[in-house]
């Protein structure tokens, strides 16, 4: 529901009784689902713009139409505000503010700590002593960038743990390839490994010409001390580095770094473009498509450059933008950030010169990444079309649910939910279901019929992925799983179409089917190969959640029979040691230096695997 004049003029006049201090405001819709979150030097000002008769752009017009009600909280500082509108977005995921997909959703590549670091790839930020670099474009970046770093400089990718696995085995096949520096021989110091790790810091922030010359320094140091295989190790990785600084794109001033964002947008889409320039070549280049709701006016924008930065390990001096920010926006901006890095950063839009080129590569690249997702929509919306028309549905199917049943004899009976988007995979609204009616049997459709009820129970949830309705429910079955899942819904007065994904005798996909008849879709190839992948990935992710309870549970019943260890410890162990072979090949005193185990369970626990040939899982 749209707002009444009257409404906007109420909400005018509080606007007008905020305070003239920094804050964060926090508009609602008028079931109090929040919708957007802006920030501001002056609340008074920044939220009566919005209800006042000034020219806004379409996006912005919308939002508004739909604030109901607004709250907002009143911050110390310009920096306290931002922060705090960072937090907020992430709690909330409003609307119309620009999300940017969770931190632990983007691929980083991370150095860990320790005496023998090693360079890892991880989807989780932690708050560790370990180096985080990213984040990065996708996944097959960061493995064709840890390639490059295993090739060029030899570090280790093996499962050993350094120092405590030197000289105890024969090295790995990878050594004599040429491609491990040999860290397990002993002949590789401890000092000239922390060499190694610094130059794959440099690589990954962009800078090649300072590991060189590190390096270069270093070669002389050894071969002047007669240290001749060291030396030529230095000589090796400098070689390589400098080949791959000649396959890098040149694209400034050798001493130039910084980051660039381009921005192009229009009715129904938005991408911001990036490129992370180290020392005068590409580094690392990023494309952010925006949902179309969001606004990317100053606020929206200044909002999302603090969210890359808060998960970006490296922040220039120099931030170069194509798009405005309004003077209070930037400055408040660049005080953020340059207390962060401890330096000034200066935020710039240059209007000519090498930094506007840089712009305008950005947005070119911007559009080019609109016009596909264009492409890409418009091929999605024919493929929900020609499903709605096969099925007859009264809606386009925007929000997807499927279901699959999945046991390991009469235990670990497991629902699998998988939700589809406009045709993508939303894995964030996975969810899984473990069955508690049906016990010491199998019968998928009474299974069926609590996942679903379970599912449908949480609608009237007001906030999270179960509190959108499905537009439609495929069921991985036959008829009578349809009937009931149907059942299900019709116990709580709704109605939500339900079709069954039936199989061949081959376990592919046949048709559709209703409680009465099948629905051939062979016809339609976009439409088959779409329920094809539906089907797949709903048995994918229902067999693997039944496959990891049925392993947990396995871990603790070959633990349990221990004398003194029951449910708590045994998952206390588990815990400590990770595989039961770790624990297997546990000394007493790894052991007991595990917090709850007592000498005496010590004394079981070793007695039991050391001195019974029963077989135990890994």
């Amino acid at each position: 529901m749209l707002q009444t004049y009257e409404k906007k003029e109420e909400l005018l006049k509080k606007a007008n009784t905020l305070p003239l201090c920094p804050g964060v405001y926090i508009m609602k819709d008028r079931n109090g689902k929040v919708i957007y979150v802006g920030k501001s030097r002056k609340l008074k000002n920044r939220v009566s713009q919005y209800f006042q008769q000034s020219k806004k752009n379409t996006k912005t017009l919308q939002m508004v139409s739909r604030v109901d009600n607004f709250e907002y909280i009143v911050c110390k500082t310009e920096i306290e505000a931002l922060t705090l509108e960072n937090t907020l977005i992430k709690q909330y995921s409003p609307k119309y503010n620009i999300k940017l997909k969770d931190a632990k959703s983007y691929p980083y590549i991370k150095i860990t700590a320790g005496a023998y670091p090693r360079v890892v790839f991880t989807r989780t930020r932690s708050s560790d002593k370990g180096k985080y670099f990213g984040p990065f474009s996708g996944v097959s970046t960061v493995f064709s960038i840890l390639d490059i770093l295993y090739k060029t400089l030899g570090i280790p990718n093996c499962k050993r743990s350094f120092p405590r696995d030197i000289g105890k085995e024969r090295p790995c096949i990878y050594y004599q390839m040429g491609k491990c520096c040999g860290v397990c021989t002993g002949n590789v110091s401890e000092e000239e490994y922390s060499e190694l790790i610094k130059c794959a810091a440099d690589i990954l922030r962009g800078h090649t010409k300072a590991s060189v010359d590190l390096l270069t320094k270093k070669m002389c140091d050894y071969a002047e001390n007669e240290q001749f295989e060291a030396a030529a190790r230095c000589r090796d990785t400098i070689k390589a580095l400098q080949q791959l600084s000649q396959k890098q794109n040149v694209v400034a001033d050798p001493n130039t770094n910084t980051d660039v964002f381009g921005l192009y947008y229009d009715n129904s889409f938005a991408c911001i473009s990036t490129m992370y320039i180290r020392d005068g070549v590409v580094a690392n280049k990023n494309d952010f498509s925006l949902n179309a709701e969001a606004l990317t006016d100053s606020g929206a924008l200044s909002a999302f450059l603090v969210e890359h930065y808060m998960m970006s390990s490296y922040i220039p001096k120099l931030i170069v933008i194509s798009f405005e920010l309004e003077d209070g926006d930037k400055a408040d901006l660049e005080a953020f950030l340059s207390e962060r890095l401890g330096s000034k950063v200066a935020i710039r839009q240059p209007e000519r010169g090498q930094m506007n080129e840089l712009c305008k590569i950005c947005v070119r690249n911007a559009e080019e990444k609109v016009n596909q997702n264009r492409i890409n929509v418009q091929k999605d919306e024919e493929v929900l079309y020609t499903l709605a028309r096969l099925l007859r549905l009264e809606t386009i199917p925007e929000r997807i649910e499927a279901y699959d049943i999945s046991n390991i004899g009469t235990e670990n009976i497991t629902a699998g939910m998988v939700v589809f988007k406009n045709t993508k995979a939303s894995k964030e609204d996975y969810r899984s279901f473990n069955i508690r009616s049906v016990v010491g049997k199998t019968d998928d459709y009474a299974s069926m019929y609590e996942a679903v009820t379970r599912r449908i129970e949480h609608l009237n949830d007001s906030t999270g992925s179960f509190s959108e309705y499905p537009d439609l429910i495929l069921i991985d079955g036959g008829k009578g799983h349809v009937a009931v899942a149907k059942e299900a819904i019709r116990k709580v007065g709704l109605d939500i179409p339900v079709f069954g994904m039936v199989k061949d005798d081959f376990h592919k996909t046949r048709a559709l089917c209703t409680e009465n008849e099948e629905i051939n879709i062979a016809r339609e190839q976009s439409v088959f190969m779409f329920i094809y992948k539906i089907q797949e990935e709903v048995h994918r992710f229902t067999v693997g959640r039944t496959t990891n309870a049925k392993r947990k549970t396995m871990k603790h019943s070959s633990l349990e029979k221990i004398q003194g260890i029951g449910p708590y410890k045994a998952k206390k162990l588990l815990l400590a040691m990770g595989t039961l072979r770790a624990i297997k090949s546990a000394s007493e005193e790894d052991l007991r230096a595990i917090k709850g185990i007592t000498n005496a369970d010590v004394y079981n626990i070793y007695n039991y695997f050391h001195s019974n040939d029963d077989d135990t899982e890994n």
